[in-house]
């Protein structure tokens, strides 16, 4: 087979969460330059209209309810025909000290963030395993590695994918199903814009500890997400690859 066929996404179809703005748009884009057939799901039906000129389809979905994230999944695997590919990209932040979160902020970042991931891997297990094989990218962040005092429940939910990675990785691969987890430095992004609104200094502080010398751009995410969800990564299961211009290589 020649290396270009390995990264080839020709025939095979794909769901991006949270895939109308930010790193999700930017993956979703790449993985349909590949050549897979691409929905997205959101919950922003402005956004969602704005980015449905490049993919096959797109859905409106509030993925903390349970029955709306797997209806998404069925509805996927119904339009295109068959499900390959999952990028459980969607995510929130609420940035406080931890004594001030209620529970009720706490419930909403961790069902976005993680347990939505566990709902949509489960909905999409029986189509992937049906059709010998598929990918789950889950996107983590630098706060699976690293404490922040202002996002306690964003910093759970993340070290909770990685965590959730490696057991789908292990229960599934039997099933030719591989799962990995990406974990996104400081990426410039309207959630990360507001970040810097909200933290004093972040800006600076990510710029001198970052060894690339600047945030990354959405786009850097689209190469590791085709890569991820291509043949060429097929020996490759239960892994977590920071994609941070070298900020976690700091220690």
């Amino acid at each position: 087979m020649l290396l270009s066929n390995n990264f080839s996404l020709a025939g095979k179809a794909a769901l991006v969460t949270g895939g109308n703005g930010g790193i999700g748009l930017a993956m979703a884009k790449g993985l349909a330059a590949a050549g897979a057939a691409v929905a997205i799901a959101g919950r922003d039906e402005a956004k969602n209209a704005a980015a449905a000129r490049d993919f096959a389809l797109t859905l409106r979905c509030d993925l903390q309810d349970e029955k709306a994230c797997r209806a998404m999944v069925e509805e996927t695997a119904q339009r295109l025909g068959r499900l390959d590919i999952l990028v459980n990209n969607a995510g929130t932040n609420i940035r406080k000290a931890p004594q001030d979160y209620t529970l009720e902020e706490w419930r909403l970042v961790l069902d976005t963030n993680l347990t939505s991931a566990f709902v949509a891997a489960q909905a999409a297990y029986p189509h992937m395993k049906r059709a010998g094989g598929g990918k789950i990218v889950n996107i983590g962040s630098m706060m699976s590695l690293f404490g922040a005092s202002f996002a306690a429940p964003y910093g759970a939910s993340k070290g909770g994918i990685v965590q959730l990675t490696r057991s789908l990785a292990a229960a599934w691969a039997r099933d030719h199903i591989q799962v990995n987890a990406v974990l996104p430095g400081w990426i410039d992004t309207a959630l990360t814009r507001r970040a810097r609104a909200e933290v004093d200094g972040l800006h600076e502080r990510v710029l001198a500890r970052t060894p690339a010398g600047r945030w990354g751009a959405p786009e850097d995410l689209a190469g590791i997400a085709v890569f991820l969800a291509s043949p060429a990564s097929d020996f490759i299961t239960g892994t977590a690859i920071p994609v941070d211009g070298g900020y976690s290589a700091q220690g």
